[in-house]
């Protein structure tokens, strides 16, 4: 009897002790899965907050790049509203791509004509790959499509002043939609039209620098010349196919020329365009002057040898050389801040002892500023082979 009590007793503890043990491992795994559900729904709910974040801070920039807009005063008295922060930019022409690209290169969208063949000698191959708008003046050929598929936030025009520019820009800006802006740029003012370039992009310490270039550039040539006074050389600018078309005195794309030389090229109605008056051989022989500067791609390379050209005193002196053009005409075709290399070089070509320039050390100090490359000495060399007298 004693030992069916102790069996009995024997039973229940063993099964009391599996009852138990399976409660516990049950509890232990709602425990478990509970906590692994709560951590879940933690991420989930975290994952959410930082989606909604997200977004929240698009839509915050969305809305900030649409309402942050400046008010700016260009050069010909327009208020434009502009973006605050303007990161895409196209020009209207080659001399608003030339001053934009020494300030802004990584800003410009497109270009208004292809660079030059042998730009590829200085210039990033990610710069002669942009593609190409047109021009709104000179060509004429501004391709709108596709400007507006480049999708710049504002249009840049530098250059100079004329009588229809507020019609001009605001019929580019009606059409497109896109804030165009006119900047004013003469060889004396190309300092103040960094200045304003630089506030429109808000650039204005780097701006400061280049116009702070231009102004000693064109201050220290004006102040020598003047010291020359009316013992200036003698010289024509000559171009063309045949070398007889001239830049006249009076004419806009004469001014460095005006400035460092007696013009010989006189007429009653200097030509606005860059392919100046068209000439006789007679009227040249008239002038007959000291010094003759050839366009690239005129007759440079020709002269010495014809006959009709021995008779003036620039060819059998051997007082010409034809300017150099990489990668734009240093005296100025198009007319912009490549004139500055342009008034250096001609400044130690003809009045060498007043000026004393080192013309390597400033074409380098040049290029770096306004094309962002490290010139070598070969380029330079290549760049300035027909840039001196014979």
């Amino acid at each position: 009897m004693k030992r069916k009590k102790l069996h009995l007793v024997f039973v229940i503890v063993i099964s009391l002790s599996l009852l138990f043990g399976c409660t516990k491992k049950s509890d232990s795994e709602t425990k478990e899965s509970t906590k692994e559900t709560s951590e879940t729904q933690d991420s989930e709910a975290q994952t959410a907050k930082e989606t909604k974040e997200t977004a929240s801070e698009e839509t915050k920039q969305t809305k900030t790049n649409l309402s942050d807009t400046v008010t700016f005063v260009d050069s010909a008295g327009r208020e434009v509203e502009v973006p605050e922060e303007i990161t895409r930019i196209a020009p209207s022409g080659t001399m608003a791509q030339i001053v934009t690209f020494a300030l802004a290169p990584d800003e410009l969208v497109g270009l208004s004509g292809k660079w030059a063949t042998d730009a590829n000698l200085i210039l990033e191959q990610k710069y002669l790959d942009l593609p190409v708008f047109g021009q709104f003046y000179g060509s004429g050929d501004l391709n709108k499509e596709a400007i507006a598929a480049a999708n710049p936030q504002v249009i840049i025009d530098i250059g100079e002043y004329k009588d229809s520019i507020v019609e001009d820009m605001d019929t580019i800006m009606q059409q497109l939609g896109i804030p165009t802006i006119f900047i004013e740029a003469t060889t004396e003012g190309t300092g103040d039209a960094y200045r304003m370039l630089g506030k429109l992009l808000n650039k204005e310490e780097e701006a400061e620098e280049i116009a702070a270039y231009c102004d000693d550039v064109y201050s220290k040539t004006k102040t020598v010349m003047e010291s020359i006074g009316d013992d200036k050389k003698t010289l024509a600018y000559c171009l063309g196919d045949t070398g007889l078309n001239v830049i006249a005195e009076g004419s806009f794309h004469a001014e460095v020329i005006n400035l460092l030389a007696k013009n010989v090229a006189v007429v009653e109605e200097p030509s606005a365009k860059g392919s100046g008056n068209e000439i006789s051989m007679e009227q040249l022989m008239m002038w007959n002057p000291d010094y003759i500067i050839f366009a690239p791609g005129s007759i440079y390379e020709s002269v010495g040898e014809d006959s009709a050209w021995q008779g003036l005193s620039a060819i059998k002196n051997g007082n010409y050389c034809e300017a150099p053009s990489i990668p734009y005409n240093w005296l100025g075709f198009p007319p912009s801040v490549n004139r500055y290399i342009g008034m250096i070089w001609m400044s130690e070509l003809l009045y060498p002892e007043q000026f004393d320039y080192n013309l390597f050390e400033e074409t380098a100090r040049y290029y770096k500023m306004f094309y962002h490359c490290d010139l070598s000495e070969e380029v330079f060399n290549q760049i300035t082979q027909n840039a001196k007298f014979k």
